[in-house]
C-alpha cells in the first residue's frame, strides 16, 4: 500500500500537487491527524508518528493513479470531455440572482431550488470577499446560497497589504469539516475539476465523509491565478486600470474584468501565465469530467452558463429546477447552440489535456 511518503515523491515534490486538500481532508476525516498543511498550502506531516499507512491520502489524490483504469470504468468516463448525458444553455429566473451571480447564475439557482426542495440540507461553496479572493463556505440555507453568490466590492481589499497574494482559487475541502460537525446528511459540493476529481474518488473508495456527498456540481477550470504585488501591477498595466476600481471578476477565454464604472476589460489568459497557480499548469481536466453537473460561461451568450448534464441524478434535479428557478436559452434564436457548446468544451478539454502534458513532460524532463 503506497502512503503520504509516496505521495510526497511522486507528486508533491514533483510540483504536481494541485493544493485541493483532499489528502488531508481525508486524514483527519478519520480521526488520525497525521497530516496539514505548510505555509504555503501544501500538505505536510503534521504528526508522523499517527501515520497508520492506510494509503487513503495516495487513494484519493488526483495526481495518484491508483486503481485508475477501475475507477475511470466504474464513473463512466469517456474521451475527451467526461460523460454526457445532456447539454443545456441556461440562466437564473432570478433577476437578483443574475446580477449577484457568475454568467447565468445557474449553480446559485439550482442550490436554491435543492435547499427549498429539501434535497439538500448544506452545500459547500466560495464565497467570493473581495474581487480577487474566495474562501470555502459551508451554507444551509437558500439565502446564504445568494449571499455567497454575490460579489463583494471592498475597496480596501485592494489597498490593504501589498504583501498579500489574492487567489481565485478557494480549498473547498476546509468548509466540509463544519458539514461533518454538524452532521449534515446531504451536502451539495461546488469545486473546481481537481476538487470534484478527489470527492469523486472519496465515493468510490467509500471514504468519510462521502456518503454525505449529494449533488457534486463542477465549474469548467483553465486555470486559477494569484496575485502578489507584482501581479497586481502586471493586471494594472495589461487592463489599463487601478486596483481597486474592480467590481468584478470573471475567468472564461479570457480574464474579463468589470469595473465599478461599468467598464469592461478584457485580458488574454495567455498573458497570465506566469501568474498561474503552478499545479493548474498540469492539471487536464477542463470541464470538471468527474461531476454529476458542470457548469461554465464558455459558448454560452452572455448572461449564459453552459452546462453539462453528466449522471442521472443531476439530470432530475436540473429537470426539477427547470421552469422554477432556471430557465432555458430559447433554441429558436439559434438552433445549432447546444451542439456549438458541446464542441467548444469538447475542444477546450482536449486543448487542456496537450498542454497538461507538454507541461508534464518539461517539468519531469520526459520529453
Amino acid at each position: 500500500m503506497k502512503t503520504f511518503a509516496d505521495l510526497q515523491q511522486e507528486v508533491i515534490q514533483k510540483g504536481l500537487c494541485h493544493r485541493c486538500g483532499g489528502c488531508v481532508s481525508v486524514c483527519t476525516a478519520v480521526n488520525y491527524g497525521a497530516l496539514g498543511f505548510n505555509e504555503e498550502g501544501y500538505p505536510q506531516y503534521k504528526d508522523v508518528e499517527k501515520c497508520i499507512e492506510c494509503g487513503v491520502c495516495y487513494m484519493v489524490c488526483p495526481e495518484a493513479a491508483y486503481e485508475e483504469e477501475a475507477f475511470m470504468k466504474a464513473v463512466g468516463w469517456e474521451p475527451p470531455a467526461g460523460p454526457v448525458l445532456g447539454v443545456e444553455v441556461a440562466r437564473a429566473i432570478s433577476p437578483e440572482i443574475r446580477q449577484r451571480a457568475t454568467d447565468g447564475g445557474v449553480v446559485t439557482a439550482l442550490l436554491v431550488h435543492l435547499f427549498k426542495k429539501g434535497m439538500i440540507d448544506g452545500a459547500v461553496v466560495a464565497k467570493r470577499i473581495s474581487p480577487f479572493q474566495v474562501v470555502p463556505t459551508l451554507v444551509t440555507s437558500p439565502e446564504e446560497v445568494i449571499e455567497s453568490a454575490g460579489f463583494y466590492h471592498d475597496v480596501s481589499a485592494g489597498l490593504q497589504s501589498l504583501s498579500e497574494t489574492y487567489s481565485t482559487f478557494a480549498p473547498s475541502f476546509e468548509a466540509m469539516r463544519p458539514a461533518m460537525v454538524e452532521k449534515l446528511r446531504r451536502v451539495a459540493i461546488v469545486g473546481t475539476p481537481c476538487q470534484i476529481h478527489t470527492l469523486r474518488k472519496m465515493q468510490y473508495f467509500n471514504i468519510s465523509p462521502s456518503e454525505t456527498f449529494y449533488l457534486l456540481l463542477g465549474l469548467f477550470c483553465s486555470g486559477h491565478f494569484n496575485f502578489d504585488e507584482a501581479g497586481r501591477k502586471k493586471i494594472e498595466e495589461l487592463g489599463g486600470f487601478k486596483w481597486d476600481e474592480i467590481a468584478k471578476i470573471n475567468i472564461k477565454d479570457a480574464l474579463i474584468i468589470t469595473l465599478q464604472n461599468g467598464e469592461v476589460k478584457r485580458i488574454p489568459l495567455s498573458e497570465l501565465e506566469d501568474l498561474k497557480r503552478p499545479a493548474c499548469k498540469f492539471c487536464e481536466d477542463y470541464s470538471a469530467e468527474f461531476a454529476d453537473i458542470s457548469f461554465g460561461g464558455i459558448g454560452a451568450p452572455d448572461g449564459w452558463t453552459s452546462v453539462i448534464i453528466r449522471t442521472p441524478k443531476a439530470r432530475g434535479a436540473f429537470a426539477d429546477a427547470r421552469r422554477k428557478t432556471i430557465e432555458e436559452f430559447p433554441l429558436e434564436e439559434d438552433p445549432k447552440l447546444i451542439d456549438k457548446v458541446l464542441d467548444i468544451v469538447k475542444k477546450a478539454s482536449e486543448a487542456k489535456k496537450e498542454k497538461a502534458n507538454e507541461n508534464k513532460k518539461k517539468c519531469l524532463g520526459n520529453g
